[in-house]
């Protein structure tokens, strides 16, 4: 049958590869697509099509650029059969009807795409990065406008000849506009025909089959969440965009790692050298109120890393957190208000904020386009009139609010996570130093609490209120007990580590079903932190006792669709300096 506008003599449709790319500096961040139709037969570039986005994901702008390519294939032709090529996993997948899409902003830009071109005229096929090379260019340049302020401009495209392709009789357009027919005409405001001496014809593409690609991905700018995609088969590697990279650079120049190198400092306490536990009562209770003794060592990208510090003992010192990088250094360093100094200064805490939100958020290696994960920023809570005095002090005592220090740790947490800009969500354990935390963070960031009863603090049952110094005085046995086994109550009924845990982890898969793909702040406390960092890790139940947060700090673990996690940032307190 004709479609319409098509002409009844013109003999057989015609055969188009559509190729597509979207990119997001940030993801969320600036955000743009690029679509290139070809001749399925001599590879000639028939039309291109990019625009900027503004700021959305990387996921929704690759589903743009899909959009884009299939309406200017169908303007070129509207009986054609398309074969779309993408290095999106993800995209290709869920068109195919072999994932499921559940994401809200993917669910209208699929159906979008589908309605394009009647069933059975599409077909989809995941190809190397390196063979995309003309739509992320093109994307690249659509972001590199928009960051301009202004339009993609076919007229000053080079995508196309980067690429080595033929230009013969193509049109080009921005802005969103459909390609043209292939005469040459104009489109839209942004729309331009470009003809160039023809190049090498591109010889199609071969199809591959539907299961994984043999061939490693390259690193690719961060993905939307893709917990909502159910991938039959892992990928090969994933990584994150650089939100301020300069015009011009690769959607996907900076790669995160994924990989968790190791050093949680000085134990709290030291065991054997195969982190079984020490003596009975030789170390300090893990979940004691109290500053911690130490920081976790400072990252190359900016963030504390985690580091198998299972050798590296030493008594507990006084708290002092991650190394301060050469951005917050020179904030320390300010001078007086008004001065140059000081503006330097706050630019530079400004910029080392935009970097630590950047190594928390992006995606890091990973199978290719599972897309960013669930990034949980953890918040423990601001000091209480108990934390200075190291009392225990969980879900079963007094129930304390913050104290001035702590109020105003919070105010300090509040101002660097809005400068980061990163956090989507806040939930909240429901005690009151948690909430009050959280209801300062909230109201500085325009966002909501939840509360979700499963990040409360364990109950430490008799021990409440006591120093770790009253307990082993009143309780001896109980504390040994409670010190060697992980399944063992403190005195009185409280709660166990291991039921802790248990509890933990159950709260983390909802929260990871709930927040897929989003940067969610978790007000919460000692233990519960500390237990998703030990689940994270795979760690034994002792390592609780290895680790130590301060007050009012900040760490971070991401969780991919395909189960995996990773730890980004460790007991940071960069802000409160």
């Amino acid at each position: 049958m004709t479609g319409a506008g098509a002409d009844p003599e013109a003999g057989p449709a015609r055969e188009f590869v559509v190729e597509a790319d979207g990119g997001s500096r940030g993801n969320p961040g600036p955000a743009g697509y690029g679509a290139v139709v070809l001749d399925a037969a001599t590879g000639e570039t028939l039309a291109e099509a990019a625009e900027y986005l503004g700021v959305v994901t990387n996921n929704v702008a690759e589903y743009r650029g899909l959009v884009a390519g299939l309406r200017a294939a169908r303007e070129l032709d509207p009986d054609a059969t398309v074969r779309v090529r993408m290095d999106s996993k993800l995209v290709v997948e869920q068109m195919s009807g072999r994932w499921k899409i559940k994401h809200p902003d993917m669910k209208p830009l699929a159906a979008e795409a589908a309605r394009v071109f009647p069933p059975g005229r599409v077909t989809y096929e995941w190809i190397p990065r390196a063979e995309n090379k003309h739509a992320d260019r093109l994307a690249n340049e659509a972001m590199d406008a928009g960051a301009r302020g202004e339009r993609w401009s076919p007229s000053t495209s080079t995508a196309d000849l980067d690429t080595g392709r033929s230009a013969g009789g193509r049109t080009a357009t921005g802005g969103g506009a459909r390609a043209g027919s292939g005469t040459g005409a104009e489109t839209g405001a942004a729309s331009a025909a470009r003809t160039g001496a023809p190049g090498a014809a591109r010889p199609p593409a071969e199809p591959t089959t539907p299961a994984e690609p043999k061939v490693p991905a390259e690193p690719k700018a961060s993905a939307e969440p893709t917990a909502s995609a159910e991938p039959t088969a892992p990928g090969a590697t994933g990584s994150a965009a650089d939100p301020t990279a300069a015009p011009g650079a690769s959607v996907s120049d900076t790669a995160g790692t994924r990989g968790v190198e190791a050093d949680a400092g000085p134990p709290a306490a030291r065991g054997d050298a195969t982190g079984t536990p020490g003596p009975a009562g030789g170390r300090r209770a893990g979940a004691v109120e109290g500053p911690a003794a130490v920081g976790g060592a400072r990252s190359a990208s900016g963030g504390s890393a985690v580091r198998d510090g299972a050798g590296a003992a030493g008594p507990a010192g006084p708290e002092a957190g991650p190394r301060p990088d050469a951005a917050s250094k020179a904030a320390a360093g300010s001078g007086a208000p008004g001065s140059a100094g000081s503006s330097t200064s706050s630019r530079a805490a400004a910029s080392a904020d935009v970097r630590a939100a950047r190594t928390v958020a992006s995606p890091g290696w990973g199978p290719p386009d599972m897309g960013a994960p669930a990034t949980f920023v953890l918040l423990r809570h601001g000091e209480t009139p108990l934390t200075p005095q190291k009392r225990f002090s969980g879900s079963g005592g007094s129930d304390p609010s913050l104290s001035a220090a702590g109020r105003e740790q919070a105010e300090k947490v509040a101002a660097s996570l809005a400068r980061r800009g990163t956090v989507q969500a806040i939930v909240a354990s429901p005690l009151a130093r948690t909430r009050e935390t959280a209801g300062i963070v909230a109201a500085r960031l325009g966002l909501e609490v939840a509360v979700e009863d499963g990040l409360r603090e364990t109950d430490f049952g008799a021990w409440e209120g006591l120093t770790f110094g009253e307990v082993r005085e009143r309780y001896p046995d109980d504390l040994n007990a409670w010190l060697s086994s992980p399944d063992a109550e403190p005195t009185g009924g409280g709660e166990s580590f291991a039921a802790t845990g248990a509890r933990v982890a159950a709260t983390r898969d909802r929260l990871v079903a709930a927040y897929a793909g989003r940067t969610v702040l978790l007000v919460s406390h000692v233990t519960p932190i500390k237990t998703f960092v030990r689940l994270a890790l795979g760690a034994p139940p002792e390592s609780l006792f290895r680790m130590e947060l301060s007050a009012a700090s900040l760490s971070a673990v991401a969780y991919y669709a395909d189960g995996g996690a990773s730890v980004r940032l460790f007991n940071d307190t960069s802000h409160l300096r």
